[in-house]
């Protein structure tokens, strides 16, 4: 990964390649780890003791589907500033229920529940793979992915006259995938996924000892560059993989500003709400830094003094003015993708920006040299939200909203600018860097 931030096309290839290699929450802490462990930084285990924190040390711990790393800087002690960028690993999409096999007039079909808040119409027919975690009898985790094994198949519009003039679908009826037609030996989702495990790792495992799993529905269709001059990127997962790999390429490639330490927290779980143990309102990030700062020595006040000078960048996907659709946004406030990344705001603080960080931002995106732009919700659409405002809350810190601009978030495949993707990085390495 060396040098992306001075190579946007070298960037996008690499990113495209991180998509595919994180179909689920779980994939994507996995990667990140396998990046981060071969660039120099040393696993920590929570249960484990940790060392103290020095000048230029390196770790990161995983829990479950996410992952914090930090990087310090030359002069750390325990009064020393957190750079975070904070970003999540996770997409609204389908969840495998338990017992999912069952069939329906010959067809082999898998039970699904609807996670997070999907534009599930964008995933119907679409070629859909299984990716996430099993775990064993012996409490042992398998990452699991399997290729294009499932569809989502639409009503043909000769059964349904009036399924272009309104669309509607039964979240239980209607979105249940099928995996093929049932014959003497039948279909079983978990057979399927011990065979996924067997060809990555093996030993394998055996379907009877699989009690459970964490198994998402995927789109196995690659990321693509389009548009006339190949300036957008079509992908699963931008919301948000996008922000979470500009983070890590930024961690990987830039030194942290003296006397402060640089952290990446990519959570898992925002599309719920994040209340988890690896969600923002979870304790992961503030258990982290505690631990940090006690390797630094620190005291209650000492930590207290340090947090107050501390920033939080949480960076997350927001809307692109939609040029079929332009009543939704503000009518002055206009991004536009290629324009770069976008300051989010909300008076209601769904976004943690204020007018401080508003300058932060103004300030990272100039060292950089990245142009950037506002995003701001119609008063008549309201806006969701990100994990700003929860980190703010649950850790104190000063907190200010970013993220790139898409078109169809929450699709099974969205699209965003190469320009903005790459820019978002840039930034995010000036922000670590102190700028």
């Amino acid at each position: 990964m060396a040098q992306l931030l001075q190579d946007r096309d070298a960037f996008i290839e690499e990113f495209s390649g991180f998509v595919v290699a994180s179909p689920s929450s779980y994939h994507a802490a996995a990667a990140i780890a396998q990046v981060l462990a071969g660039s120099g930084f040393t696993e920590h285990v929570e249960a484990d003791a940790w060392a103290a924190v020095s000048d230029g040390s390196r770790g990161f711990v995983v829990r479950d589907g996410a992952v914090i790393a930090w990087c310090a800087g030359e002069g750390v002690g325990a009064t020393s500033p957190v750079n975070i960028l904070g970003t999540h690993t996770d997409s609204p999409g389908f969840v495998l229920k338990p017992q999912p096999d069952f069939t329906a007039d010959g067809w082999a079909q898998a039970g699904v529940e609807v996670y997070g808040g999907p534009l599930i119409n964008s995933w119907l027919d679409r070629d859909l793979g299984f990716a996430g975690r099993v775990v064993t009898r012996d409490g042992a985790d398998h990452l699991v992915c399997t290729g294009a094994v499932a569809r989502i198949p639409q009503l043909a519009i000769h059964l349904d006259r009036e399924a272009n003039s309104g669309l509607t679908l039964d979240r239980q009826r209607h979105v249940q995938p099928v995996l093929g037609v049932t014959g003497e030996r039948g279909v079983s989702v978990l057979e399927i996924l011990a065979r996924s495990v067997e060809a990555a790792d093996a030993n394998g495992v055996d379907v009877g000892d699989i009690v459970g799993t964490d198994v998402r529905l995927f789109d196995t269709q690659a990321p693509a560059r389009i548009g006339v001059g190949g300036e957008l990127f079509a992908s699963p997962r931008l919301d948000n993989l996008s922000s979470t790999f500009a983070g890590l390429a930024a961690l990987l490639e830039v030194e942290p500003a003296p006397g402060a330490i640089a952290v990446l927290a990519a959570f898992d779980h925002e599309e719920l709400g994040s209340d988890t143990r690896s969600g923002a309102s979870g304790p992961f990030l503030d258990e982290v830094l505690r631990r940090l700062y006690a390797g630094l020595g620190a005291t209650t006040d000492d930590t207290a003094r340090a947090l107050s000078g501390s920033w939080c960048v949480s960076a997350d996907a927001g809307h692109s003015v939609h040029p079929n659709y332009p009543e939704k946004h503000d009518p002055r406030v206009r991004p536009l993708m290629g324009r770069g990344p976008m300051l989010k705001i909300n008076a209601n603080q769904r976004y943690a920006s204020d007018a401080h960080g508003a300058a932060l931002w103004r300030r990272v995106c100039d060292a950089a040299g990245v142009a950037t732009q506002s995003f701001v919700s119609n008063n008549t659409v309201p806006c969701g939200s990100t994990i700003g405002p929860l980190t703010a809350t649950r850790i104190g810190i000063r907190t200010v909203d970013v993220g790139v601009p898409l078109l169809s978030m929450h699709s099974a495949r969205e699209l965003a600018h190469v320009d903005d993707l790459h820019g978002l990085a840039r930034a995010a390495a000036a922000f670590f860097a102190g700028s």
